[in-house]
């Protein structure tokens, strides 16, 4: 069996990953397995630990990073975030293509612990412009005003590290996004 890929995805928030990711994951075709990540946030409406994140304490989660459970670990906008390792590695040992939704900052660590594995891939999802992502942060009604402008300016800096992907997508149609990236993942599995 042909391990899987490792497919590093990163976009700033509100750009529409987990739309994008959703669409994906559904494309039996691709054989994606979607990295659970280990956050000390609390869970937005409709998120559940486990199968959106593993919502932990702070404590725990220092207690992972001691113990070298993550791949990869930052803290964004005030909570802490991480992938653990285990999982991942395990899904790729089964042929599945795992796809890590993290942050510049986790990304790089992890292009960077990777950057010799053949069978990792990164890629960018970018939104049209910045008008068009504050408004979507907006439409969430899920954050205050000054978590909201903490974002945007998050964003700004996130863009400007889009060179240090393999892969940067525009997401001004998110059927086009898809298919672009199905594309892309088609073509890496070919390859490797």
């Amino acid at each position: 069996m042909k391990k899987g890929l490792l497919i590093v995805f990163s976009g700033p928030s509100g750009v529409g990953k987990g739309t994008v990711l959703k669409k994906l994951v559904a494309d039996k075709e691709l054989k994606l397995a979607y990295s659970v990540s280990m956050t000390t946030r609390a869970p937005r409406k409709g998120e559940v630990d486990g199968v959106n994140y593993f919502f932990v304490s702070e404590e725990r989660f220092k207690e992972a990073i001691y113990n070298g459970e993550l791949l990869e670990h930052a803290c964004f906008v005030d909570h802490y975030y991480g992938t653990p390792k285990a999982y991942v590695e395990k899904m790729r040992d089964e042929g599945y293509n795992v796809v890590l939704e993290i942050e510049t900052v986790g990304a790089k660590q992890i292009m960077n612990a990777y950057k010799y594995d053949k069978g990792c891939i990164s890629i960018f999802l970018t939104p049209p412009d910045m008008k068009e992502l504050e408004a979507r942060i907006r439409k969430r009604s899920s954050e205050t005003e000054d978590v909201i402008e903490k974002r945007v300016l998050k964003a700004t800096q996130e863009l400007r590290e889009t060179y240090r992907y393999d892969h940067v997508i525009c997401n001004d149609n998110v059927d086009e996004a898809v298919s672009k990236i199905k594309k892309i993942i088609l073509d890496k599995i070919v390859e490797q």
